[in-house]
């Protein structure tokens, strides 16, 4: 009897060792810093995407692209901190009172979902694990995230999140996203465009920039009135520059027909 209660504590220790090394191993990998010069190459939920699509029996390869902060619209950045993370640039990683939120409404439902992650928290998670729903991997992200906001600018931050986010099945990156739904340039985004993008962060793959989503939509609007709001835009300048942008692209499209019905602008290589 006494050998049971000492293979079971045993294995209760060894289970428990397991899992403090799992964890323990976040405080010192990956190395982090060297993110300050560097760009990841494929992230942890680029792969992740690339297996479940191999595991369907789905032959096809994510396309993403790199932009620096320089060839990003303003508006992007002001329209996904609005929609993923109002305070993050007062915050050092962690919005504890949405998260509280989001716990309340997990309680309430039943279910753990954990959502008010903030942008730092979803740059770890994109970057190193996978969108499984567990405390374990909380706790991983919760480490990574604090490295994160310790080791990187906020304007890195933001750049690499950009561009490792998912903007739709396997569209990785602001300028892939660009090109995909809008075929120009991440620079040349408009307010109400990148309104529409930072609206699909939350499930690009159901709220598609170019869907029918009546929530999606909905969304986009709200953070483009915020934009508004907050003086970010004015209006009536918005306006006249999208009818500007339209009545360009029906000239080129005139003087150019070949390049038009030949698709013009190409998607980036992919991995």
């Amino acid at each position: 009897m006494r050998d049971w209660k000492k293979i079971i504590l045993w294995s209760v220790l060894a289970i428990f060792a397991f899992f403090v090394i799992d964890i323990g191993r976040y405080f010192f990998y990956p190395n982090i810093s060297k993110l300050q010069k560097n760009r990841p190459g494929k992230t942890a939920f680029m792969e992740y995407r690339e297996d479940t699509w191999q595991a369907k029996g789905i032959k096809k390869k994510i396309s993403v692209s790199w932009a620096s902060l320089s060839q990003i619209s303003p508006y992007v950045m002001k329209a996904v901190i609005i929609a993923e993370d109002d305070k993050f640039w007062s915050h050092e990683g962690f919005d504890f009172e949405a998260m509280q939120k989001a716990l309340e409404k997990d309680i309430k439902k039943k279910k753990f979902k954990v959502g008010g992650s903030t942008i730092s928290q979803q740059l770890a998670k994109n970057l190193y694990l996978t969108p499984a729903k567990n405390p374990i991997r909380k706790v991983k992200e919760a480490i990574l995230t604090w490295r994160i906001e310790r080791q990187l600018s906020k304007r890195r931050i933001m750049e690499l999140y950009l561009n490792v986010a998912e903007w739709g099945d396997g569209l990785f990156g602001i300028r892939t996203a660009a090109l995909q739904y809008y075929g120009k340039s991440a620079r040349d985004l408009s307010a109400r465009e990148a309104a529409t993008l930072a609206a699909a962060l939350p499930n690009p793959r159901r709220f598609r920039p170019n869907g029918r989503s009546r929530y999606a939509a909905n969304r986009a609007e709200r953070i483009y009135q915020i934009m508004v709001r907050r003086g970010i835009i004015i209006e009536e300048y918005d306006d006249v520059i999208q009818e500007q942008d339209k009545d360009g692209e029906k000239n080129e499209a005139a003087e150019n027909p070949i390049n038009d019905l030949s698709g013009g602008n190409t998607m980036p290589e992919s991995f």
